[in-house]
This record gives C-alpha cells, sequence and structure tokens, in this order.
C-alpha cells in the first residue's frame, strides 16, 4: 500500500502526461494554418489561370467560327452598320465534349444556325486558352473549362474587319471540376470540391493565334 500511495503522489510524469494531451490539439492547429495557406494559394491560382485564359481568349481566335464569320447584313436582316441588337446575337456558350468543341445558344437566346463551322479550328482555339490557363494552374483540364460569349452591346452589322460582334467573353473553370486536399484529410484519401472560377473581358480583334 506504501508503494501505491507514493505513486499517487507522483508528479514526475504530470508534464508529460499533460504535454501528450495538448499535443494532437496544437498538430491540428497547425496543420489547419498550413490548409489554409495551401488553399489561399490554389484559389489564387485558379484565379488568375482564368483572368490570363480570358486576356488570350479576346485577342486570339473566336471559339465559335462560325459565329466569327457570320455576316448580320448579309444573312441576319440588318443593314451596313447597324448596331447587332440582343434579339440578333444574345450568347453562347462553349465546352469539350467527347473530344470535340461544343457551342451552344444560351437558353432563352438567339443565335446564328451555325455557332461552329470548322470543329478542329475551333478545338484548337480552345486548347490554345487551356493551355495558357496551365500555366498559372498545371492540373486544369479542357474539360473543366466553359468559354462563354455574352452580349455586350458592341459590334456592327457588316464590320469589315473580323467579326461582326463584339461580346462580352468569359473564361470559366466549372465548379466541382477541381478539388483541394487538406493534410488532415489526405490520411483518409478524401478531399474539398472548388467552386467556379470566372473572369471576363470585352472582346478585341479575336483573331490569331498570340497574345501577350
Amino acid at each position: 500500500m506504501r508503494h501505491v500511495a507514493r505513486l499517487i503522489r507522483e508528479k514526475k510524469g504530470a508534464s508529460a502526461a499533460e504535454f501528450a494531451l495538448i499535443l494532437p490539439l496544437l498538430l491540428i492547429l497547425l496543420l489547419g494554418i498550413i490548409d489554409v495557406g495551401r488553399l489561399m494559394w490554389t484559389w489564387n491560382e485558379a484565379e488568375k489561370a482564368t483572368q490570363m485564359g480570358a486576356r488570350y481568349a479576346v485577342a486570339t481566335d473566336m471559339i465559335p467560327n462560325g459565329l466569327a464569320s457570320y455576316s448580320f447584313a448579309i444573312n441576319g436582316g440588318l443593314s451596313q452598320g447597324d448596331a447587332i441588337p440582343e434579339s440578333s446575337f444574345g450568347g453562347a456558350s462553349c465546352v469539350i465534349t467527347g473530344g470535340a468543341v461544343s457551342c451552344s445558344c444560351k437558353t432563352g437566346a438567339t443565335c446564328p444556325g451555325t455557332l461552329v463551322s470548322n470543329n478542329a479550328t475551333a478545338l484548337t482555339a480552345f486548347n490554345n486558352i487551356v493551355d495558357r490557363m496551365r500555366r498559372f494552374m498545371p492540373q486544369i483540364t479542357s474539360s473543366a473549362v466553359q468559354i462563354d460569349y455574352d452580349y455586350s452591346g458592341l459590334g456592327y452589322a457588316g464590320d469589315p474587319n473580323g467579326s461582326d460582334v463584339s461580346p462580352l467573353v468569359r473564361v470559366s473553370i466549372r465548379s466541382n471540376t477541381l478539388t483541394f486536399r487538406p493534410i488532415l484529410l489526405s490520411l483518409f484519401g478524401a478531399s474539398v470540391p472548388l467552386p467556379s472560377f470566372s473572369a471576363a473581358l470585352t472582346m478585341e480583334d479575336g483573331q490569331g493565334s498570340q497574345s501577350n
């Protein structure tokens, strides 16, 4: 009994026991701080990638090349020099489907009958934008990207210098196509899906394959 009483009164291991109790909380706090920093870095990568994708998209070939070559004066019933109304072009959206570009008119909008007249050219233009985005976020895939050409109120029928329309070009990384894996969750093979990211600029020349 004397030895048991001495053991109960012994305090030499108290600090070690207290440290063992608090250590898991300290590790969780430390890893949490690291993960917040990693998440902000990933978030910034995605935002910068869409910004650079939009910059490249407005200065190079339009993906809906059927729209780029469409004359609203000859085929669209407008007079030469008329501003393009929203009723003539309300916006289109382009994605990669089955290894080919698919551009569709937005719900409730009006578009030329043929948005893509040469799919190989459209696919090259799309992949060039994605390649520019990958310089800032290598894990982006073509299937994760969506490129919208929205009505902006700019553009004139029968423009002799390029596309009749000057849409607002929006480059987006679609939601749930990118994931972030916190250190703690990686132990269980789990990850967190990221929301969508996008950036938009008004179309410039919409021709060529080079951008600064």
